[in-house]
C-alpha cells in the first residue's frame, strides 16, 4: 500500500558554510493516515521507530538477498555536528526521512542525504543521569505531522513540510528529575510518550496526547498510587518509584491493546524501603488503546535488586506455537531470560535462560516467576550476573517470517554490586541509586548474536562477536532472508537469517548505539543505521 503523500519539488536557494549556493527538495503535503500505520509488514515505507506497530523489526523488502549482498555499497553519509553519539532509528514516508539527533530534527532525501530541513532546539541544561547525554532515539509521524520528545521531557509537533513548530506540551512535571530519551508513539490520533528517569526517583508513566491539539487524552502511572492495586508495595516512595517507560511500545488493533515495558524500581540495588513486588516496575503492561487502562500485566523481575529494566521491545508474533495458534508477546529480557507469553490475556507460556553466567536466579516457576537465589547486592560487594548492563537491553530484536526465529544481542557479564541504604534521601538535581556496580576486571565481557526458534522453542544458532562487549548495535531481518545488525567491532553486518553464516560487513569505524531499517525509493531497496554522529545509508550498485 503507498502511503497518501504528495511529493511537489520545488527549488529553494539555500548557503553551504562557505557561502556557495545549492538547491534543495521541499515537501508540499505530507499526510500518513491510520491505515498506513497498520501495513504489517513493512516494505517501501518504514513509518514508526520499529517499522510497525509488531515490533518485529522484518521487512518485507527482498531485493538485497545472500546472492547479492556482497555488491552492498555505502551510497551516502550524513554527519550530525551537535553529538557524538546517535542512537536513532530513521523514519521514512515514500523518500522523505526523519531523524532526530539531541534536541533537534532533520528532514533528508532519503535518497541522497541532503538535508530537506532541521529543526533546531537548545539542548537543556541542568539535566542528570541519561537525560543529561541528550539522547533521542526518533519520531513519529501522523498526518503532515512530526513529532519527536525533547532531553527535558518535552513532546514537539512539527510541520512535515517546513519543520516549523506547530505545539510544544511539557508532559512530565513536579519533578525536575525527569527525562525523555525515547521516540514517540503514533496510534490512531494520539501520539504516546514515556519518560526516562527510574533511577533518579521519578514516577514512571505512559501519556495519550490528541495529535492535533496537544491535549491530555489519558495518562497511566506505573506505580500505584495509595489505595490502587499494587500500591502495598509502596508505603513510602510511591511518588519516586521509577518504572519508567523510556522506550516505544508496540500495538495489536485486533486487540486494541498497546503494550510497553516498565524500568526498574527506585532506589536501586536497596529493597528494604520497597518491600514487596514493587508493581509495575519490571513489567510490560497492556492498556487499553483508547482509555489507557490497565488490561493485564506480567512482572519478570519481582522486587528488582539489580537494575533489569523490562524496556525491551515486546514483540508481537502470530504462530502455532506448540501445536496451537497464538497471539504470542516474546520478549529477551535483561535479567537473562527469553519470554514467551499469551498476549491476550499475558498467560506465561515459556521461559528459558540465553546466557551461562547467571546467578540471580536457577530458573522460572509454572507461573513466569523467577527462582531467587541469595544473590543481593551488599555493603561490601556481590558478584552478580548479568551484569548491571544486562544480558542484553534497549537495542532492538526482530523476526523473520520464514526462519520464524528470534533474533537479538546477547552480552556474558557479571558484575560486583554494592548497597548503602539511604531511606528518604531523595533530592530533586540527584540520581536515586543505594550505592552502585563495579566491573570485575579478571571477567571479561563476551557479546553473541542469538537466533531462537519458536517451532523448535530452542536456539537455533549462536554468532560470537569480536570486541569489548560495549556496543548497542540492534537486529533488523528481511524477505531477502537476511539479518542486519550493528556487531561489537564497530562494523555494520549482514548474515544469513537461516544458518547465522556471516555474508557482509562494512566497517564505520565508529561505536554503533542504534538499531537498523530498511526502505525502498524509486524500486531500489536500502538498508540504514547509525554509528557515532553517522547515519550511513547503503543499497546495491
Amino acid at each position: 500500500m503507498r502511503l497518501a503523500i504528495h511529493l511537489v519539488v520545488l527549488t529553494s536557494v539555500l548557503m553551504f558554510a562557505d557561502g556557495s549556493p545549492r538547491s534543495a527538495t521541499i515537501t508540499a503535503e505530507v499526510n500518513v493516515t491510520g491505515s498506513d500505520l497498520l501495513v504489517h509488514p513493512p516494505e517501501n515505507n518504514w513509518v514508526s521507530y520499529n517499522g510497525d506497530y509488531s515490533g518485529r523489526r522484518y521487512s518485507g523488502l527482498s531485493q538485497i538477498n545472500s546472492e547479492n549482498i556482497t555488491q552492498l555499497r555505502a551510497q551516502w553519509v550524513f554527519h550530525v555536528a551537535n553529538t557524538s553519539w546517535l542512537e536513532v532509528t530513521p523514519v521514512v514516508v515514500d523518500g522523505l526521512m526523519f531523524v532526530t539527533a539531541a534536541n533537534d530534527a532533520f528532514s533528508l532525501d532519503a535518497a541522497t542525504g541532503r538535508v530537506v530541513w532541521q529543526h533546531s532546539r537548545p539542548v537543556s541544561n541542568g539535566l542528570i543521569d541519561d537525560a543529561s547525554r541528550h539522547i533521542n532515539r526518533g519520531v513519529a509521524v501522523w498526518r503532515n505531522r512530526v513529532y519527536m520528545e525533547t532531553d527535558n521531557a518535552h513532546l514537539l509537533c512539527l510541520d512535515a513540510r517546513s519543520g516549523n513548530l506547530i505545539w510544544d506540551v511539557g508532559y512530565a512535571t513536579g519533578n525536575k528529575n525527569y527525562g525523555a530519551t525515547s521516540a514517540p508513539f503514533a496510534l490512531k490520533d494520539k501520539i504516546l510518550v514515556g519518560t526516562s528517569g527510574g533511577d533518579d526517583g521519578v514516577r514512571g508513566f505512559v501519556s495519550a496526547y490528541d495529535a492535533a491539539t496537544g491535549k491530555l487524552a489519558w495518562r497511566f502511572w506505573t506505580i500505584p498510587g495509595p489505595g490502587e492495586p499494587g500500591s502495598e508495595s509502596w508505603p513510602n516512595l510511591y511518588l519516586h518509584g521509577g518504572g519508567t517507560t523510556w522506550m516505544p511500545g508496540t500495538y495489536d488493533p485486533e486487540l486494541n491493546l498497546v503494550f510497553w515495558g516498565t524500568s526498574n524500581p527506585a532506589p536501586d540495588f536497596d529493597g528494604t524501603v520497597r518491600p514487596g513486588d514493587d508493581l509495575y516496575t519490571d513489567c510490560v503492561v497492556a492498556l487499553d488503546a483508547d482509555t489507557g487502562k490497565l488490561k493485564w500485566y506480567f512482572q519478570f523481575t519481582p522486587h528488582d535488586l539489580f537494575d533489569y529494566d523490562s524496556v525491551e521491545t515486546p514483540m508481537l508474533i502470530d504462530a502455532n506455537y506448540r501445536g496451537q495458534a497464538r497471539k504470542l508477546l516474546v520478549q529477551a529480557n535483561r535479567n537473562g531470560f527469553l519470554y514467551v507469553l499469551d498476549r491476550a490475556d499475558g498467560k506465561f507460556l515459556f521461559a528459558t535462560p540465553f546466557v551461562e553466567k547467571l546467578n540471580w536466579a536457577t530458573g522460572i516457576d509454572g507461573k513466569g516467576r523467577p527462582i531467587r537465589t541469595a544473590v543481593k547486592p551488599t555493603p561490601g560487594g556481590t558478584r552478580v550476573c548479568p551484569g548491571y548492563t544486562g544480558a542484553t537491553n534497549w537495542f532492538s530484536p526482530s523476526y523473520n517470517e520464514t526462519t520464524h526465529s528470534v533474533y537479538f544481542m546477547a552480552l556474558e557479564q557479571c558484575q560486583t554490586y554494592f548497597s548503602k541504604p539511604e531511606p528518604q534521601r531523595f533530592k530533586e538535581g540527584s540520581d536515586f541509586y543505594s550505592t552502585g556496580v563495579k566491573r570485575i576486571a579478571k571477567e571479561p565481557e563476551k557479546k553473541f548474536l542469538l537466533a531462537f526458534n519458536l517451532d523448535t522453542n530452542a536456539f537455533a544458532w549462536k554468532y560470537s562477536q569480536i570486541g569489548k562487549g560495549r556496543s548497542s548495535g540492534g537486529t533488523m531481518t528481511t524477505a531477502g532472508g537476511l539479518l542486519f545488525f550493528g556487531d561489537d567491532a564497530q562494523s555494520f553486518e549482514a548474515v544469513d537469517a537461516q544458518t547465522g553464516k556471516p555474508l557482509w560487513h562494512f566497517n564505520t569505524g565508529q561505536d554503533m548505539s542504534s538499531s537498523p531499517m530498511s526502505y525502498g525509493i524509486a524500486g531500489k531497496q536500502y538498508v540504514a543505521i547509525a554509528a557515532g554522529s553517522d547515519l550511513f545509508s547503503f543499497a546495491l550498485p
